[in-house]
């Protein structure tokens, strides 16, 4: 056992010669903050090929008729410079939605709409539309028409018009 404790005094004190402690903690704090952080890499989690077909689309998307428009409160971004997708220039989605179930007319299947909120201009002022199908209260906000999504911003950032994006076929699980 003599040779083991020989063996590690001179590799310990090869490596105290080589380096301080700073160093090594320094070396430490980088593996656990590397280590740390590779959870936040991006990773595709959702499987395209899942994902349902883009429904079929009939009707004017600046008519609050409009099959997607059944749970939305605002201003249409097709009748403000966008489309019933995105956004108009100069203004961004906020990142709070809300959500609604609607039927098309087509195909005769729900689909989950998200509603985004266009932020960073005055509001539009054209198309106003408010369809309140399936709108709950505030105290569920998610599932509420009546919110400023754009207050949920870091930045008071003022209203502009919503958009409906279809995220997918709405199924009943039994």
């Amino acid at each position: 056992m003599h040779w083991l404790d020989k063996y590690s005094e001179k590799s310990a004190r090869s490596i105290a010669r080589q380096s301080s402690r700073r160093s090594f903690i320094a070396r430490i704090g980088t593996v656990l903050l590397g280590g740390a952080s590779i959870p936040l890499l991006p990773v595709a989690r959702a499987d395209n090929s899942a994902r349902a077909p883009a429904p079929a689309e009939s009707g004017d998307p600046s008519s609050c008729d409009y099959w997607r428009y059944c749970a939305i409160d605002g201003f249409l971004c097709d009748c403000c410079g966008g489309t019933h997708n995105t956004c108009p220039p100069g203004t961004t989605a906020s990142p709070i939605t809300w959500i609604g179930t609607c039927t098309n007319p087509i195909d005769g299947k729900d689909y989950i709409i998200s509603y985004n909120d266009c932020c960073g201009k005055s509001s539009c002022g054209r198309c106003l539309c408010n369809r309140n199908e399936g709108d709950r209260p505030v105290y569920q906000p998610p599932k509420s028409n009546d919110i400023n999504w754009c207050a949920g911003s870091n930045a008071d950032i003022p209203y502009n018009c919503s958009t409906a994006v279809v995220l997918g076929l709405a199924v009943e699980k039994s």
